[in-house]
C-alpha cells in the first residue's frame, strides 16, 4: 500500500495498465427467451465484462440492488485465463467489473453484496474502499455455510464465508426490514380479548435505578409487589395510573402477578432489523444449496451454488418488488430465479456454458411455476413473467486479407445503428 496525498490506496503489478472496451451490443436469441413476451428479464450469455459495459448506457443508475459470487481467486469465470491465479491478476480483473457495476447502481437506493472466502476478502473489501468510497461500506456479514466440521482441514475448518456490502450512498441508503417470521408473531397472543389486536408483555422494572420509581404496587388481587432488588419500574406512579386506565397493563389472567408492560403488534416494526451473523437455520447452508441443484439437475449438478434463502434475505434487505437485480456472475442463475419468483426484474449474466445448461432451463422451470424448491412453496409462487435471452454481438471491426480494419459483415443495419450509438 502506498499514501499518496493521504489517501491510502491498494496497488498491485498491473493495475494501472489501460483496459479499453469495445462497447458490444446485445442479440435477442427469441428461440431461447420464454414466457411472457414482453418481458424486460434478461439472461446475457457472454464475458460479463463486455456484457456490462453493453447495459451501461440503459442501465446506469437504475440497478437498486447488485448480488455478486466471484470466482474465490480462480479464473474459471473469466475468458483465457488459468485457475489459480495470484491476487494480483484477480484484483486486475475484478477493478474494472467492480467499476461498471457502481455505475449501473441507482445513486439514491443502490447496494451491493459481494460473496467472498478469507482468501480474498481483506484486498477485495480495499479494493471496493476504493471504488465505492470507504465512507459507504455498510458491512462485512458473515454466513454460516457449513454445519459440522471438516475433519481433514489441515489447520482450521472454515464455516463462513464474508458478503461485503456497499451502498451506492450510504448517507441516504437503508436496508429494508426483514418480513416477519411465523416465530416472531406467534410471542403475541390476546389472553384478555383486547380489541385492539394481539400483544405480547415486557417487564415493567428496569435496572437503571431511580428513587422515584421506586415504590410498591397493589394487584387487583390484592397483593403488593415491588419491583427486585436494586430495580425500580419504568414509570411513575401516575403514569402506570395511565397505563392501567388505558388497559396496557397486564396483571395475569388471576390479577395477582407482577405487572407487565402490553406491547401490540400494530405498534411494533413491520419487521425486523437484519444482523451481520447469518446462521444457516436462517438461510440455509451449502448442504441445502447442494439439494437444491440436485433437485433442479440431478445428472448434472452445479459445483459451488448459494442457497436460495440466502439470496432472498439479501433481495429481502435491497430491494422491493418490481426493483432491478443484477447479478454478473450468475452461475447456476439462483439469483435470477429468486428474483422472478420475489417478482423483482433481473438481469443475469453468465459467460460460461451454465447459461444454457443451468441458467435457461432453471428460469423456465420457474416460469413455469415447477421448480419443486422449498422457497417456490414459501412463496406460494405459481409460475408466470418471462425473460429474454440475449448474446453479445462478435466485435465490430474485423481484419480483412490485407490486414485492414473492416466492419464485420454479421452487422446489419440495426445492429451497426445500435453498435455505432454506443
Amino acid at each position: 500500500m502506498t499514501n499518496k496525498k493521504q489517501k491510502l490506496e491498494l496497488t498491485w503489478i498491473g493495475k494501472d495498465e489501460e483496459l479499453k472496451l469495445e462497447p458490444r451490443i446485445l442479440i435477442e436469441d427469441p428461440n431461447k427467451s420464454y414466457g411472457d413476451p414482453n418481458s424486460e428479464n434478461m439472461l446475457i450469455y457472454g464475458d460479463n465484462l463486455l456484457a456490462l459495459k453493453a447495459l451501461e448506457q440503459d442501465f446506469s443508475g437504475r440497478i437498486k440492488c447488485i448480488y455478486i459470487d466471484p470466482p474465490y481467486n480462480t479464473g474459471s469465470a473469466f475468458e483465457h485465463y488459468d485457475d489459480n491465479l495470484e491476487h494480483s491478476t484477480w484484483l486486475s480483473l475484478m477493478k474494472p467489473r467492480l467499476e461498471i457495476l457502481k455505475n449501473l447502481l441507482n445513486p439514491t437506493d443502490g447496494s451491493i453484496w459481494i460473496s467472498i472466502d478469507d482468501d480474498e476478502s481483506h484486498y477485495l473489501k480495499v479494493l471496493c474502499d476504493e471504488v465505492f468510497g470507504r465512507p459507504n461500506f455498510v458491512a462485512n456479514v458473515i454466513w454460516e455455510k457449513k454445519f459440522s466440521p471438516q475433519n481433514d482441514a489441515k489447520w482450521l475448518s472454515d464455516s463462513h464465508d464474508h458478503i461485503l456490502v456497499y451502498a451506492h450512498n450510504k448517507s441516504v441508503w437503508r436496508p429494508f426490514l426483514l418480513p416477519r417470521t411465523e416465530n416472531m408473531n406467534d410471542r403475541y397472543k390476546n389472553p384478555d380479548n383486547d380489541s385492539r389486536g394481539v400483544w405480547t408483555s415486557g417487564d415493567l422494572s428496569v435496572k437503571t435505578y431511580s428513587a422515584a420509581t421506586d415504590y410498591p404496587i397493589t394487584t387487583p388481587s390484592g397483593r403488593v409487589v415491588n419491583p427486585p432488588s436494586g430495580y425500580c419500574w419504568r414509570v411513575s406512579k401516575e403514569k402506570l395510573q395511565e397505563l392501567i386506565t388505558e388497559n396496557k397493563i397486564w396483571f395475569g389472567e388471576s390479577g395477582n402477578n407482577v405487572p407487565r408492560l402490553k406491547r401490540f403488534i400494530s405498534d411494533v416494526q413491520d419487521g425486523s432489523v437484519s444482523k451481520t451473523i447469518w446462521y444457516r437455520t436462517e438461510v440455509g447452508d451449502n448442504q441445502e444449496s447442494r439439494r437444491e441443484i440436485n433437485i433442479l439437475f440431478p445428472d448434472d449438478p452445479f459445483t459451488t451454488p448459494k442457497p436460495e434463502r440466502l439470496i432472498k434475505r439479501i433481495l429481502d434487505l435491497g430491494s422491493k418488488p418490481g426493483d432491478w437485480v443484477l447479478d454478473s456472475f450468475l452461475g447456476s442463475g439462483t439469483t435470477s430465479a429468486v428474483a422472478h419468483k420475489m417478482s423483482r426484474k433481473h438481469i443475469g449474466i453468465e459467460f460460461g456454458e451454465h447459461a444454457s445448461t443451468h441458467c435457461l432451463p432453471r428460469l423456465k422451470k420457474v416460469v413455469d411455476g415447477n421448480d419443486g424448491l422449498a422457497l417456490s412453496k414459501a412463496l406460494d409462487w405459481k409460475g408466470g413473467g418471462g425473460f429474454r435471452f440475449y448474446n453479445l454481438a462478435p466485435s465490430l471491426l474485423r481484419k480483412d486479407g490485407f490486414g485492414n480494419f473492416v466492419i464485420d459483415e454479421k452487422y446489419n443495419a440495426n445492429m451497426l445503428a445500435a453498435a455505432m450509438c454506443k
